[in-house]
């Protein structure tokens, strides 16, 4: 399967993609459990348009750590993180897709302890790759909806109305 490299970014892309979906979610459970499903050995795994989630470096995972996952059952993506705060926050790059699609690719999630369990907070930012960038806003419909379908199931995982 050929593999396609993505360009690296810093953590202010988060800020300032092209195409940016953030989500906010009040889950009615403690931190720590929202942290081990996106943290833990099989991340996400809750979610029916991802599978095979894994990480490919040893633990502790930190900074630098790496995973692979794949979308939709057609796009495989490595990922490396970027920031990773224990218990809070972590957020990474696709370094490398198995489909052309992005120029830049990753995501944020920040998770914070409310009086009723937790606010997760999880960041969607990508530059689509060139040959796609005019017909970006087309195709943001599509991703949109896959990227509701991941917060349906997160919120379905999690108890969350």
């Amino acid at each position: 399967m050929p593999w396609f490299t993505l360009e690296r970014f810093d953590p202010t892309f988060f800020d300032t993609a092209p195409h940016r979906h953030v989500y906010v979610m009040d889950l009615p459970v403690a931190p720590e459990a929202v942290w081990r499903g996106l943290a833990g050995d099989a991340p996400l795994s809750w979610c029916r348009g991802l599978a095979g989630g894994r990480y490919t470096s040893a633990p502790p995972h930190c900074v630098g750590t790496t995973r692979e996952v794949t979308a939709t059952r057609l796009l495989r993506l490595r990922e490396e993180f970027l920031h990773w705060e224990e218990g809070r926050r972590h957020s990474f790059l696709v370094t490398e897709a198995s489909l052309p699609l992005f120029r830049r690719f990753g995501e944020d999630y920040l998770v914070e302890p409310t009086p009723t369990g937790t606010r997760f907070t999880w960041t969607f930012a990508f530059e689509p790759h060139p040959l796609l960038a005019r017909p970006a806003a087309l195709t943001d419909l599509p991703n949109g909806a896959f990227l509701r379908t991941l917060i349906a199931d997160t919120k379905r995982h999690f108890g969350a109305a």
